[in-house]
């Protein structure tokens, strides 16, 4: 019999770095011989990654309704409670039909937000395996309680410390995200472009408006005048992004792309990767750089470019928000092709050894395998 795995997200048709995470583990599960089905809280629109057909993909439905006993008893509350406290209710009832159908082995949550199920994660600690897709202060600040989690993985060993102060009581492990595919193609080095991929959200987590000020001070020199940047990327704060282009006079050199599937396309045309994150958790956008053998540069967050990037070996970190140093990093490399190649080619030793998907899904298999003889 196959082993069940249950996943939950808020979203899963948003475009970004968790949604392909969760998008390339269900898949690598299926090709592994478990059976998977994703529960999406929400489904706000069509998936933009592809999902194996044998992945089963359930949502609440605006219109849903419990049958049977449940219905009467759902009905009743919903005339008696709030409106909020009933679509709690209407997700729980539905997240426990789900776990009644299939009957998972294991749960791996990686919602963020969300409260309504907390009561059956009590109940269900043994199954349960929360992942933690952000930096020990973005959980702060964002002030999500991870004390009803028995398990818990981390994608990074930094903040590892942090979390077992405020959790002692629960488990932790370090398992990193991982790619699917290692491509066998390599960038060309005499392209004079640097990329940037990600969504431009409200947040400005990606940091695409000190990225443009960067660019800004490396265009001030007559020396980078044929090198472009390209942004790629949709979100609410895209207009504002062109308008500080626009204000900066940097029309000629910085090319707005929109979000795509196609985004090897995106990384070979360039020779150069920046990421200018405020917050990571373990950035995939890096990771597939890498695999491309593209140097990368990127501030020194508090967790994901680290484990990354090795400093002056396949890129270079900066002090976070020392823009300066990092346009003087960053016209190093563009001065100079054979030190992107030297940094290329150790870019995609990294990923080969720590972030592929044979190497990362067996510290999974260990983890199914142990937690399963301590129960």
């Amino acid at each position: 019999m196959k082993n069940k795995i249950l996943m939950i997200y808020d979203d899963i048709s948003y475009g970004g770095g968790a949604e392909r995470v969760i998008c390339n583990f269900s898949n690598s599960l299926i090709a592994s011989g478990y059976e998977v089905m994703i529960f999406s809280i929400s489904l706000s629109k069509q998936c933009p990654y592809e999902y194996h057909q044998e992945v089963t993909i359930r949502f609440i439905k605006e219109n849903a309704k419990p049958k049977g006993l449940a219905k009467v008893l759902h009905e009743i509350k919903r005339l008696i409670m709030p409106i909020k406290n009933w679509n709690a209710i209407k997700k729980r009832a539905v997240f426990k039909q789900i776990i009644n159908e299939f009957n998972p082995d294991f749960i791996i949550c990686h919602t963020h937000f969300d409260t309504s199920l907390t009561k059956i994660f009590k109940k269900m600690q043994d199954k349960i395996i929360k992942v933690v897709h952000n930096s020990f202060d973005i959980y702060e600040k964002w002030q999500i309680d991870l004390n009803i989690y028995k398990n818990i993985i981390l994608l990074t060993n930094y903040d590892i410390n942090k979390f077992k102060t405020k959790y002692p009581n629960s488990n932790f492990y370090i398992i990193p995200n991982f790619l699917p595919n290692i491509s066998n193609l390599n960038t060309d080095y005499s392209k004079k472009c640097v990329v940037s991929i990600g969504r431009m959200d409200g947040s400005n987590q990606k940091g695409f408006l000190r990225l443009i000020d960067i660019w800004k001070l490396i265009q001030d020199s007559s020396e980078f005048k044929d090198w472009k940047l390209h942004i790629v990327g949709d979100g609410e704060l895209k207009e504002k992004i062109e308008n500080k282009i626009k204000d900066l006079n940097l029309t000629n050199s910085i090319i707005l792309k929109p979000f795509t599937k196609d985004v090897e396309s995106e990384y070979l045309s360039a020779s150069i990767y920046a990421m200018t994150s405020h917050f990571e958790g373990l950035p995939m956008v890096l990771i597939e750089a890498q695999s491309y053998a593209l140097p990368t540069i990127s501030f020194d967050i508090a967790t994901g470019p680290r484990d990354i990037i090795e400093n002056d070996k396949s890129g270079y970190l900066i002090e976070d928000n020392n823009l300066n140093e990092y346009a003087t990093k960053l016209k190093t490399l563009m001065q100079d092709e054979n030190l992107r190649a030297k940094m290329g080619a150790k870019s995609k030793e990294i990923v080969k050894s720590k972030f592929s998907k044979e190497v990362v899904m067996k510290q999974w298999e260990n983890l199914f395998k142990k937690l399963k003889s301590d129960k």
